[in-house]
């Protein structure tokens, strides 16, 4: 049975994190072009003097707070999450799924607009009551205490959360990790989910030599831009795939190594071209680093990548029969191959956008809920 949650932060933690990013012992910055070997030392000194002198987490803790909360136990682990009901009838239920380094601050701006379309200039057709749970070992759900955690264990605690919630049928939607639940969810529960709406896909060649000859110029960009993340961008994937527990002390004991650890996603995965804020708020990304601060759960958050690739990783993954949804953004970190996605998936929709990357929801709210709610609008 759910339990109604609230966050509520003590004062005692919000001084400690004051009094540590005051005493900072700041790494020598080293040679090279900004953001070419790591997130540069006076952009992150500035961002951490503002995060403790000027960031509001009490204004952003009642924006969270203004969203109806909830825990529940499933599969042994606490799980938080959001429940907003729509106030027009017949309202589609739509669970959406946060990634790394995300959390439900991802969501702050397509919640109202998804739940509440007439409030927002939308149709009161397109309305959903919206689902926003946090990942099992992320932030208010807290750490997880057992291992196996893996996607396919989430997609089966999403559907068990649904049913609690009285849904027998339901959209749903993600990125990032996000993305891989939503999908497993639409293979596992395709009785009661109506389709899967993704701004995340990873596709992969099959290995068939007639397959490789039908791809366009476009499609061996999108695979040379998948071997560039494979190759610069992808060490924080090979560390908390292997040693999540040696990373954890590290990131526990430093707010400045943990802003920097998430920062620097914010800026390499988004539509940035100097630093994060050109393309996210500061406050709403801070905010996201702060739930990770406070919930001490850097650690348990990384599990999800060992629990992912010592389960088999993307191998592991069935084809979807499921009516799929994909919204490209051109920026994030690995873009889909229409050839590749069509054939593990049951794509229904794609669309290409012109600008935004990994943090859709943050970066192009207004796109992304367009694409959401012209998607379920043929399936309801």
């Amino acid at each position: 049975m759910p339990t109604p949650f609230r966050l509520e932060v003590a004062d005692a933690e919000l001084d400690d994190l004051h009094d540590r990013l005051r005493r900072t012992r700041w790494a020598a910055p080293l040679p090279g072009e900004p953001w070419e070997r790591g997130v540069p030392a006076g952009y992150l000194r500035e961002l951490a003097d503002y995060w403790r002198t000027a960031y509001d987490w009490r204004r952003q803790e009642a924006r969270i707070n203004a969203l109806p909360q909830f825990t529940t136990t499933i599969s042994g682990t606490t799980i938080h999450f959001a429940h907003v009901r729509s106030p027009e009838p017949g309202a589609l239920p739509l669970i959406i799924t946060h990634g790394w380094p995300g959390s439900i601050v991802e969501f702050l701006e397509i919640i109202g607009p998804l739940s509440d379309p007439r409030a927002h200039g939308g149709d009161p057709a397109d309305a959903f009551d919206v689902v926003v749970p946090s990942l099992p070992g992320y932030v208010l759900s807290g750490p997880t205490p057992d291992t196996g955690w893996d996607t396919r264990r989430i997609a089966a605690a999403w559907a068990q959360l649904m049913r609690e919630l009285g849904y027998d049928r339901y959209g749903a939607q993600g990125g990032d990790w996000g993305g891989i639940v939503t999908r497993q969810l639409g293979v596992d529960d395709a009785g009661h989910v109506l389709g899967v709406h993704l701004n995340t896909l990873f596709t992969f060649p099959s290995g068939d030599p007639e397959e490789a000859e039908r791809l366009t110029a476009e499609d061996r960009r999108r695979m040379d831009r998948g071997r560039h993340y494979n190759r610069e961008l992808s060490g924080y994937f090979k560390i908390q795939a292997t040693r999540p527990q040696t990373l954890a002390y590290g990131l526990e004991d430093s707010p400045v190594g943990l802003l920097a650890w998430i920062v620097e996603k914010f800026r390499e995965w988004t539509d940035a071209p100097a630093v994060p804020e050109d393309a996210v708020d500061r406050d709403a990304m801070l905010t996201n680093v702060m739930l990770y601060w406070l919930t001490r759960t850097a650690g348990s958050s990384a599990q999800l990548y060992y629990e992912f690739v010592h389960g088999g990783g993307t191998r592991a993954l069935a084809p979807s029969s499921t009516p799929t949804a994909v919204a490209v953004f051109p920026h994030d970190i690995a873009l889909p191959v229409r050839a590749f996605a069509e054939r593990d998936n049951a794509i229904a929709r794609w669309t290409e956008f012109p600008s935004g990357g990994h943090f859709a929801a943050m970066e192009e709210p207004e796109a992304l809920v367009g694409d959401i709610r012209a998607f379920f609008r043929t399936l309801r």
